[in-house]
């Protein structure tokens, strides 16, 4: 019988406002699949295009990058500068022979929790079909 395919997911979660509602999903109970490893950041904005490859490199079947909603910034324009990168690092994922299905951002609030268990088990569902990333760990 062959064994079902759990994908490995690294979040990079803005402190303020993503954070809180991963925690806030976890003290409510709500349920979503464990595949994602939280990595809390000061601010999405903080999370460099060398912060996702290293990530896939060693060994994320998906990486997730989560912050505040536009206009909701601690830092006032970090999630801006955070939603610019994330075209250039699709077109750059792609160059290098990684599905672009396997990056996302998304925007959650510190009130959201049950929208932070919904992108999980969407994020999970869509990286089932992909099978294993294994295409940057072995050209690296």
């Amino acid at each position: 019988m062959e064994e079902k395919f759990e994908p490995k997911i690294i979040a990079f979660l803005c402190k303020w406002c993503s954070s809180a509602g991963s925690d806030l999903a976890g003290v409510s109970r709500m349920k979503y699949p464990p595949n994602v490893v939280p990595i809390t950041v000061m601010c999405s904005g903080s999370i460099s295009p060398n912060y996702i490859l290293s990530a896939f490199k060693d060994g994320a079947d998906g990486v997730l990058v989560s912050g505040c909603h536009p206009g909701d910034c601690h830092y006032i324009k970090g999630n801006y500068y955070a939603r610019r990168r994330i075209t250039l690092v699709k077109e750059l994922l792609e160059f290098i022979g990684i599905e672009p299905e396997r990056f996302q951002m998304s925007w959650v609030s510190a009130a959201e929790g049950a929208k932070y268990t919904e992108i999980i088990k969407d994020f999970v569902k869509e990286l089932e079909p992909l099978g294993p990333q294994n295409k940057l760990r072995s050209n690296l």
